[in-house]
């Protein structure tokens, strides 16, 4: 009988793919809004969280709309980390939408219509209605059959009950197939919406726990219901204004939110939809829940863009905008002119400034750990000294790239822990940008269409002289 490898099984519920940041869970705070030095996937910026915490909680109380944060540090010190980490805490209720400021220009929609569009997905409305539920536990199904196939539909009888009353209902063919698929058998607690005639299993009755020797970890075991059979229930729906821009905009505007070409919508459109969602507000059925927009590589914005935020910024249903630059003092697009980060000084005046610090060696230290065990990767104490001096060296990115390459080389050696060997392997094989440009430098003559001798020629002329 041949032996069960229990290292080639894998685990088959971690299907998402291990990326830059998905080892983040949310901000890392305490209760009291105090950020833990390693909590949720995040470790340091200090300063940044906690700020990044206040903004996030004036957001899930309601307080703020329409105001604007900018998230400003050197490449690699966890910008989009924090933005992701908000992104967590809030929770699946709050809409957060997240684009590049690149991602704006392009052929088939204007720029502020792809602005617009990312304000609406971050604009979200929790709509209420009142549906019509008949919920009680099977007591008996009974389908007839025709004795020849396709000589008649299926008909049946369905018997339902609560603690205080008993019904017996008739069944059409959609309602035999719909308790077909849900497998629903006597003993089971269902309810069944009225309008839809959808089928919910909600478990298996607490009487009929007993009818079965044994029964899989899914089965949940629920009380009775109580009370009469058919019952009004408050349903919440939570969508964006954009999903709904969308739906309306064309008559198969349904199909257009999977495909992903909404194209432009038309300001008709969107004009008869506020109007609408602001009657639902009036008379209590829906409520608007301002979200966040983030902007990362803010400076790839134009002028245009710009002036569009600043008017965005101040409309009623706005969200709010995160954005995230990493330039210093550089000229905003679209102009001749230099303003900090790129962005003009109006717009900067709007904003509440967040900046991030580069990170310690110890702190590269425990982002190293954190990423080792979310790649599943073992590595020795003196391979994780040497990765954590050529982080502080060279770039925290580079050595969280050397990580899986590391232990793609111990692997080929069929080794199981990555040793000092490996990193100094994968070091010697992928450069970093210093030891790049330092290669450039001084081969740079047998590169095509190299300028850059001519120009240190240039430069040594002006000192000369």
């Amino acid at each position: 009988m041949t032996e069960l490898k229990l290292s080639e099984s894998r685990d088959l519920t971690r299907i998402e793919r291990v990326g830059a940041h998905s080892h983040i869970r949310g901000l890392g705070l305490d209760s009291s809004l105090e950020p833990r030095a390693v909590s949720e996937g995040m470790v340091g910026q200090i300063p940044a969280r906690k700020a990044a915490g206040v903004i996030l909680q004036m957001i899930k109380d309601g307080k703020i709309a329409g105001r604007a944060v900018l998230i400003a540090g050197q490449p690699g010190t966890g910008k989009t980390a924090i933005a992701m980490g908000m992104a967590k805490s809030l929770g699946l209720e709050t809409p957060f939408a997240m684009i590049a400021g690149s991602e704006l220009f392009s052929l088939e929609m204007s720029k502020t219509e792809a602005l617009t569009q990312a304000f609406r997905k971050a604009i979200g409305v929790r709509i209420k209605e009142e549906t019509e539920v008949i919920e009680g536990e099977v007591v008996e199904v009974q389908i007839d059959r025709p004795a020849m196939a396709g000589a008649a539909a299926k008909t049946g009888k369905l018997t339902l009950k609560t603690t205080e009353m008993e019904t017996v209902y008739d069944l059409g063919s959609k309602m035999i197939e719909a308790l077909g698929k849900e497998k629903v058998s006597s003993g089971d607690v269902i309810a069944i919406d009225k309008a839809s005639g959808k089928i919910t299993k909600l478990g298996r009755s607490f009487s009929r726990s007993r009818d079965f020797d044994a029964m899989g970890p899914q089965v949940k075991f629920v009380q009775c219901p109580d009370g009469e059979l058919q019952k009004r229930k408050e349903v919440v729906h939570c969508v964006t204004l954009h999903e709904i821009d969308v739906i309306n905009s064309r008559t198969q505007g349904f199909l257009a939110l999977f495909t992903g070409d909404t194209g432009e919508i038309r300001a008709e459109v969107r004009e008869q939809i506020d109007t609408k969602v602001a009657e639902w507000r009036e008379e209590g059925k829906a409520e608007i829940v301002p979200g966040v927009l983030f902007i990362d590589e803010v400076h790839m914005l134009d002028i245009e863009c710009f002036s569009f935020l600043n008017r965005a910024l101040e409309n009623e249903m706005a969200p709010i905008l995160v954005v995230a630059t990493n330039r210093g003092i550089t000229t905003i697009r679209g102009t001749n002119y230099k303003s900090p980060h790129g962005i003009p000084i109006d717009l900067l005046d709007r904003l509440l400034i967040i900046s991030t610090q580069p990170y310690t060696e110890d702190e590269i230290r425990k982002i190293l750990d954190i990423r080792c065990q979310e790649e599943d990767v073992e590595m020795n104490e003196g391979a994780k000294h040497l990765l954590t001096k050529i982080g502080a060296e060279t770039s925290l990115r580079y050595a969280i790239h050397l990580i899986t390459s590391a232990a793609l080389a111990c692997q080929k050696r069929k080794g199981k822990v990555v040793e000092l060997d490996d990193i100094n392997r994968v070091y010697n094989l992928f450069l970093d940008v210093k030891r790049s440009t330092q290669y450039l430098m001084e081969y740079q003559s047998q590169y095509m269409f190299s300028e850059t001798g001519e120009a240190d020629e240039d430069e040594a002329n002006v000192m000369v002289s």
